[in-house]
């Protein structure tokens, strides 16, 4: 058994947001590698901005103002140059980032890095190349994120759904785009179909909070499509998300540059959900282009795709079964095994 030691300084998480509400990417990964590792049998502390102690699933969770142990087996520094140099007696260490590495090139995170030389870790090719080569680090690293075992557990029905499309991404990041594709070349073309919306602030904490404002105008545009099939749903669990995509024919995301690995398209091809998507991003990293759902060169061509596994049952159930052949491999237990080789 190592002693393990976690870090985060971004927004309220602690051991109980997996299951008691909607939880951002970044945030889902940290607490579900936290528990996989505990689960694996090592001694897991995390320090983050939790409100209390707790210890839920194997880890001891408390507030980062209770204090970073000095020593451990094993020290993971979550996106924030504030957590570089904690825990200095480690035996070893790495510092885990989730957006573009573009952000790391100021003085406060340059100097750090060279100074530690820690490896940092990515969540895939497309991640990696955004870090140039000249930059400091102790040696580079690609964990994809686990996909949780909601989804990979999950039962896709035995009869194609209804047309139901959903998008289950933050609402900045091409939803507006995606109702102006709905309504000018995708609900054209296939009558009665829906698309079903989980998106809205709630996922992202206060950060979400500080961007409602932003969000809510095209929540808002999306809430007066009804009459066009498009239904606007609260963000939702990972258990209950689960379900609902159980009744989902296909996932419509059209990728962010701002993204390294997006669990939304992740969780949907694991669940069953073909997805159709642009090579925007790490979003084509997601999808088995004419396997488990289809990259599109243009808009054109999504629009044609998404209408395509809308209304082709056989076209759906050969993706179907492909996603849950091809996209359930990698979870949690697989990227804390990952992790476990920065170990000496």
């Amino acid at each position: 058994m190592a002693a393990v030691v976690m870090t985060d300084d971004g927004i309220a998480f602690d051991g109980d947001s997996l299951t008691a509400g909607p939880l951002g990417g970044a945030e889902t990964a940290f607490a579900s590698l936290a528990q996989a590792l505990a689960a694996r049998g090592h001694d897991v502390v995390v320090r983050n901005g939790c409100i209390s102690p707790m210890r839920r699933g194997g880890v001891s969770w408390a507030p980062l103002s209770e204090g970073v142990p000095d020593r451990c087996d094993l020290y993971i520094a979550n996106r924030s140059d504030k957590l570089l140099l904690r825990a200095p007696h480690a035996s070893a260490a790495a510092f885990w980032i989730h957006n573009p590495a573009r952000y790391l090139l100021k003085a406060r995170y340059l100097w750090k890095l060279a100074w530690r030389r820690m490896p940092i870790v990515f969540s895939g090719a497309h991640h990696a190349a955004t870090y140039p080569g000249w930059a400091p680090d102790g040696g580079r690293m690609i964990v994809p994120y686990g996909i949780s075992e909601a989804f990979r557990n999950a039962s896709p029905p035995d009869a194609p759904p209804p047309p139901r499309a959903v998008f289950t991404s933050n609402p900045q990041r091409g939803l507006d785009w995606l109702l102006d594709l709905w309504q000018r070349a995708i609900r054209p073309r296939c009558a009665g179909a829906e698309l079903h919306l989980f998106s809205g602030a709630a996922t992202y904490g206060a950060h979400g909070a500080a961007r409602e404002g932003r969000m809510r105008a095209v929540l808002d545009r999306a809430r007066g499509m009804a009459d066009q099939g498009v239904v606007l749903r609260e963000p939702v669990p990972k258990a209950q998300l689960a379900a609902e995509l159980a009744a989902a024919r296909v996932l419509l995301y059209r990728g962010d540059v701002g993204e390294t690995f997006c669990l939304a398209v992740g969780e949907a091809q694991a669940a069953g959900v073909p997805a159709v998507v642009q090579d925007i991003g790490c979003v084509a990293e997601r999808v088995a282009d004419g396997e488990t759902g289809y990259v599109a060169a243009d808009d054109d061509v999504f629009a044609d795709r998404a209408v395509s596994l809308l209304t082709d049952d056989a076209l759906w159930r050969r993706m179907s079964a492909a996603s849950v052949a091809r996209q359930r491999g990698w979870g949690w237990n697989e990227a804390a095994a990952a992790f476990e080789e920065l170990m000496p």
